[in-house]
């Protein structure tokens, strides 16, 4: 065999070789692809199984709670619309505005360990009687510390009466020493309070909640998130509170 036909064969052994590879590199890929794609599937449904977990959890301490005292239910539900909306205006990312709004949602658990005479009383409490309410939020950081997918979410039930100038319970935390959740919520919280109807006042308006709110800016509440508050229409919060009654 000359040297041209031995050069001639060895290109061609290259030839098949390299084929060889190819082929073997493209059923790899595409066996990686399937195996990728497979496990993203079950992590996806494990993902989707865990949340829903967690939807069961944030239900059953709900209804923990709407058990004690019924009137809680749309005031949390319309809590948690409204720092959902106020965090999403805010353009914080979705994951925390996933445990904020599980913060706002729970912000009143604690009032589970408030005396039924206490938290359904009809009329002012006494001085004796609000230093027990006051502790509702350790109560509820307390009780919402122990289930790792709400640790963050307990420190804004924990936070969520402190307030801006220091002047807040249980810890007098002052400005961005309060977690930005509890923040939110203090301010989502103040607007359903006031435009509810409670045994010792009548509801505001809407406006009125806004008047209130914007005088105690950088005092009680947070100026920024105010600021954001204020630049939203009455209409959202009407819609919320209305959309909410309707499944309550």
């Amino acid at each position: 065999m000359s040297g041209s036909d031995d050069l001639l064969k060895r290109i061609h052994e290259l030839e098949s070789e390299n084929q060889r590879l190819k082929t073997e590199k493209q059923d790899y890929e595409t066996n990686l692809e399937s195996l990728v794609k497979a496990r993203t599937n079950q992590l996806q449904t494990a993902m989707a199984s865990l949340e829903r977990t967690y939807d069961v959890t944030l239900e059953a301490l709900g209804d923990a709670l709407n058990l004690k005292d019924a009137g809680t239910e749309g005031h949390s539900k319309r809590v948690t619309a409204f720092t959902v909306v106020i965090a999403r205006a805010m353009e914080l990312a979705r994951d925390q505005i996933a445990v904020i709004g599980r913060g706002g949602f729970l912000h009143d658990i604690g009032k589970l360990a408030v005396p039924s005479s206490i938290l359904l009383k009809p009329s002012a409490l006494t001085p004796e009687e609000t230093a027990i309410m006051r502790e509702h939020p350790l109560r509820g950081y307390q009780m919402l510390k122990k289930v790792p997918f709400l640790v963050e979410a307990a420190e804004i039930v924990y936070s969520h009466h402190e307030r801006y100038d220091g002047t807040g319970y249980p810890r007098g935390l002052k400005g961005e020493q309060i977690p930005l959740g509890a923040r939110i919520v203090a301010v989502a919280n103040a607007l359903d309070s006031i435009t509810s109807a409670l045994p010792y006042r009548r509801a505001s308006t809407l406006e009125g909640a806004r008047r209130e709110i914007d005088n105690w800016s950088g005092r009680q509440f947070d100026p920024e998130i105010v600021r954001v508050f204020l630049s939203m229409p009455d209409k959202i919060w009407s819609d919320l509170a209305r959309d909410i009654c309707s499944q309550v």
